[in-house]
């Protein structure tokens, strides 16, 4: 068993999952294990994302997000098949896609379950912490620079809402 399985089953068992948003390392769709502790001191939109939706047009705004205020925020995107099987791709096709049709160079994660038996420690954590789950692709979570979920947006608010954007920009 890894460090990382076993840092899994640590979160996995725990009904009220505990610790830090900086405790988790996930892999990146290239296959690289991505250390939350890099984003200490950063404001992070989490965002479950999906190829095949209709809010699928929110990459290019996320895109948008990344590029105009990275300064003062990091997006993650996490592609989930749970809702009406809207990801079925591959991490390498979900890679491709992203990257050919949106121009996403902001950081995606593999593909994970952000609900039901299966769903990741990261999500499990965050649902915890926001006492928020999400509803449909495109859900948002906003982290403070200490690792705090400060708001959770369903897939109607846009990345660039004014709602978002207020709480990134002082």
């Amino acid at each position: 068993m890894s460090l990382g399985s076993s840092f899994l089953s640590f979160f996995s068992s725990q009904k009220d999952p505990k610790g830090s948003l900086y405790d988790f390392k996930i892999n990146s769709l290239e296959g690289e294990l991505i250390d939350f502790e890099k984003f200490k001191g950063k404001k992070l939109l989490i965002v479950n994302t999906a190829s095949k939706c209709g809010y699928t047009y929110q990459y290019e705004d996320l895109q948008k997000l990344h590029e105009n205020y990275g300064d003062k925020i990091t997006v993650l995107g996490f592609p989930a098949n749970n809702f009406l099987w809207q990801e079925p791709g591959s991490n390498t096709e979900i890679a491709s896609f992203c990257q050919r049709n949106y121009g996403v160079t902001f950081p995606m994660f593999e593909k994970i379950s952000v609900k039901g038996r299966d769903k990741h420690p990261l999500y499990k954590w965050l649902a915890a912490k926001s006492g928020e789950s999400p509803s449909w692709n495109f859900c948002k979570y906003l982290i403070d620079e200490n690792g705090a979920v400060i708001g959770f947006y369903g897939p109607k608010v846009k990345p660039l809402d004014k709602e978002i954007l207020e709480k990134i920009t002082p």
